[in-house]
């Protein structure tokens, strides 16, 4: 079985994110990008598969500027076999929609024929978290979303899902798209001499138009602000004094 893995190159979750000045978005000069923590997960959940016989082939695809080679290679150190590069935007700061995506990866998946997709449930960056969900219904497969636990039974995958009110386990039958969470697992290091390795496993690059997809944008961000400051905590003198500032506060 073939296992298809998307990554998405986002700023590196220990960075703190800065808003342009105009407010037209988020500023990327000299900032550390990375994998996107969730397809990290996602990387490792398709790798341990491998290792356990269930799977023959992972094969990583990204969809955005050139600088994704970088992402796909540091997939590639982790493990996987080999990677697609799809180049459908220029400007690191234009963000391919999540429809554009799951278009491209229908697209692939058609090429590749995959028996499982394993993605992050969203990216850090935009939090649509609806990649997954899309590409399961253009393709009319099967899914299984915010995944703490995968197996494969047979013709089947068991997934444990997160739901409000606790876990849920459900069976899905193959091909079939997982989206998975943050408890699944923990991603692995790739070693150096993984990296070194990575460099030689074939990463295909192509673009959009190869696909005949339209990545135009069809949300427009009106405006991009900072988080509201958190107010400085004050120290009262005694408990009715708490009281009567929680009261004028309207926490009680």
């Amino acid at each position: 079985m073939k296992v298809l893995v998307p990554v998405k190159r986002v700023i590196d979750y220990n960075v703190k994110v800065r808003v342009k000045a105009d407010g037209t978005g988020v500023d990327l000069a000299n900032v550390k990008m990375s994998m996107n923590p969730f397809d990290e997960i996602a990387v490792e959940a398709a790798m341990r598969l491998k290792e356990a016989g269930r799977a023959d082939e992972v094969v990583a695809v990204s969809i955005g500027t050139r600088q994704a080679q970088e992402t796909l290679r540091t997939a590639l150190a982790m493990g996987a076999d080999r990677a697609i590069l799809v180049v459908a935007a220029d400007d690191v700061h234009q963000d391919i929609e999540p429809l554009a995506v799951a278009r491209i990866l229908k697209a692939i998946v058609d090429e590749e024929q995959p028996g499982l997709v394993i993605a992050g449930k969203q990216a850090i960056d935009n939090d649509m978290n609806a990649t997954g969900q899309m590409l399961s219904a253009l393709l009319g497969w099967s899914q299984a979303t915010f995944a703490s636990a995968v197996d494969i039974d047979g013709d089947a995958a068991v997934v444990t899902r997160e739901v409000d009110g606790g876990l849920q386990t459900i069976k899905v039958k193959m091909p079939t798209i997982v989206t998975v969470d943050l408890r699944l697992n923990e991603p692995r290091y790739a070693s150096l001499p993984n990296i070194m390795k990575a460099k030689k496993k074939p990463l295909d690059e192509k673009t959009a138009d190869d696909y005949g997809v339209d990545v135009s944008p069809r949300l427009r961000i009106v405006k991009t602000t900072e988080p509201q400051t958190r107010k400085a905590g004050e120290i009262v003198g005694s408990v009715d004094e708490l009281v009567v500032k929680l009261k004028e506060a309207g926490a009680l």
